[in-house]
């Protein structure tokens, strides 16, 4: 059984089912879509910034230490001429009273991120017909 199943239920859309859930993309109206959900790329860079998310949220859970207030932006650049990917800059924004001692610890938690480190060592990736 694979790990995702991919369905095109019209149009541009193309759906994910992952573990039982599913993940809906579409692409902007320009690019011939209904803006109906994330495009898939951008749906790429959430799940580089929600696990870069999730390892500073549990570095603070883990401590006892304060989470209101905790988040993560993610930007991107892209090369005009090709689209390609050149730079992400991810700033984790720490509660007022986040103790100054952890301050370079939470960031080497946020950075053992698995999609983080897939990107660092890139995968072989096949493609294939059945």
């Amino acid at each position: 059984m694979a790990l995702i199943n991919v369905s095109f239920p019209g149009g541009v859309q193309v759906n994910a089912n992952v573990a039982g859930f599913d993940i809906l993309t579409d692409q902007p109206e320009a690019n011939g879509g209904t803006n109906a959900a994330i495009n898939p790329f951008y749906l790429f860079l959430s799940s580089l910034a929600t696990c870069s998310g999730f390892f500073a949220l549990r570095f603070c859970q883990q401590r006892d230490l304060p989470t209101t207030g905790l988040g993560l932006t993610l930007d991107a650049e892209r090369d005009e001429e090709t689209h390609a990917l050149k730079k992400v800059r991810m700033k984790l924004q720490l509660p007022a009273d986040f103790p100054d001692k952890y301050k370079k610890a939470i960031l080497r938690a946020a950075e053992q991120c698995a999609v983080k480190k897939a990107l660092e060592n890139p995968p072989e990736i096949q493609m294939v017909t059945e």
